[in-house]
Formats: structure tokens, sequence, C-alpha cells
């Protein structure tokens, strides 16, 4: 549990809802695939029949309800918002149900971004949860702190991809989160490889992955490498990520679901 945020998760939520586990998302730079990675777990573990919620904090980049095919508002009543509800049941919050139009830039300064991503967890009637999922946006800047040093995040996942850049941002990740307190539950590569449909075989189009290397430096797990699918982005275009099926993350459910 972070230490920065209180034990009582009730203390945090002004409706009075209860979330048994809080885990980031979190990626060094941007284009690695970080919400696609996000809302993927998110769908593996309401599966698995777990009461899961998606924070979209990435306030000026927000994609999360796309992929899930959301377009409406955010409704609600001072001190209380009513989130989204996907097909399957996943209750999502993001800045694109607060714009009049969802493809209005998000021109804020960064307070106002801060406080934004505070509101959407202690004022959103997320009621009961097992797992909510932070998608944070990339870097190291002013949202990454506020979440780490305002909300009871318990884990990070770090999204990665193949390239010989990956072992400088995990680094700057990796002494984040040391500085704040959080465990990092292992690492995801995406865009691993593509899997060619004639042959089967792998290319990796990115380059050889380094990433065993790099996590046995940092003392990290590595948790999955992901496939290049050109299904997935056609799923996430058409805002039914939920009927996708592939891009599996076993260990990282298991892990998770040791945490119970």
């Amino acid at each position: 549990m972070n230490q920065n945020a209180t034990n009582d998760m009730r203390a945090y939520s002004k409706t009075g809802s209860i979330i048994d586990h809080v885990i980031a998302v979190v990626s060094g730079k941007g284009g690695v695939g970080k919400s696609s990675v996000t809302s993927l777990l998110a769908c593996q573990m309401r599966r698995k029949g777990y009461l899961v919620g998606i924070l979209d904090a990435d306030v000026t980049g927000a994609s999360i309800p796309k992929a899930f095919g959301i377009h409406q508002k955010a409704l609600g009543e001072e001190g209380r918002i009513e989130p989204a509800i996907s097909k399957t049941g996943i209750k999502i919050i993001s800045t694109n149900m607060l714009l009049e139009h969802e493809n209005d830039p998000v021109i804020w300064r960064g307070p106002l971004i801060a406080n934004t991503v505070k509101l959407f967890y202690t004022d959103v009637a997320w009621e009961h949860l097992d797992y909510l999922f932070v998608d944070m946006p990339p870097g190291t800047g002013d949202v990454p702190l506020t979440v780490f040093q305002s909300l009871p995040v318990d884990g990070i996942v770090m999204v990665t991809s193949p390239q010989d850049l990956v072992s400088m941002v995990v680094e700057k990740a990796v002494n984040m989160a040391s500085k704040m307190k959080v465990p990092i539950l292992g690492l995801v590569e995406n865009f691993s490889y593509f899997e060619c449909p004639d042959n089967h075989k792998r290319y990796e189009i990115f380059g050889k992955s380094h990433l065993e290397h790099v996590a046995g430096d940092h003392g990290l797990k590595v948790l999955a490498k992901l496939a290049i699918d050109p299904k997935l982005s056609e799923a996430c275009d058409a805002g039914a990520i939920e009927t996708y099926q592939g891009s599996e993350m076993p260990e990282l459910c298991k892990l998770l679901e040791r945490r119970e």
C-alpha cells in the first residue's frame, strides 16, 4: 500500500465507495499502447467475475471511452458523479465524458488537471470495486505525482516497447515509484512481435527485445509480451474491445488475484 495515502480507502471517497485495489498502469513514454493494455487487463479481470473500473487519468489524451464505445456525458450532482458502464459492466470515467464534444481538446493548466484526477477518485460513485485500474499519462509529471500522493495505489504495471531506449525509460519510472513508495508489479512489453497469419512465424518489427535484461537490472518481473495485432486496433476503433479475444496476460491476472 502506498505509504503516502491513508490505509482507510473510505476516507478518500465522498460517495462511500469501497475500492479494494488500485492499480496504476504507467509508461515512461507515449505511443506504447498503455491505454489498450489497461483496457485489455480490465476486460480480462471482468471476465473472471471481478468488479472492475477504469479511471482515465490521461486527461489530455483520453482514449479509454472510445475503445469501449462510450460516448455519453458524465451525469451527477454536487459531490457525486455517475461513471459510464460498459457492455460487460466495467465502470469508466474520463475527461471525454465532461466535454461538450468528445473531440474537443483539453487545454487546461496542470493544477486543474491534477484536481480533476483527484475528483475522479473521490467524487465518482464507484460503489464497490475489486479493482480500479488507473490509466496514467506517460512520463513522470504532475498527474502521476498526484495519483501516487493522493490515491491508495497498491501497485504499478509498467508498459514498455522493444526499443533500446526502454532501459532509460524504465529506470526513470522505477526511480519515481521508489520515491513514492509504490511497488512495481512488473513489466508488460507491447508490440513485442508480429505473427504472420500465413506462415505463423514471429517477426520483431521494432527490433529485438531487451526486456529480460532491463527487468533483471531492476529486479522486476516480465509479466507479458504482447503481439502486434491489427484485430485489436480494429476492435478499439469500433468501440468493441470487450469482444476482442487475444493478448492474454494470465501471469499478471494471477498476480493480481493473489493480492486478494
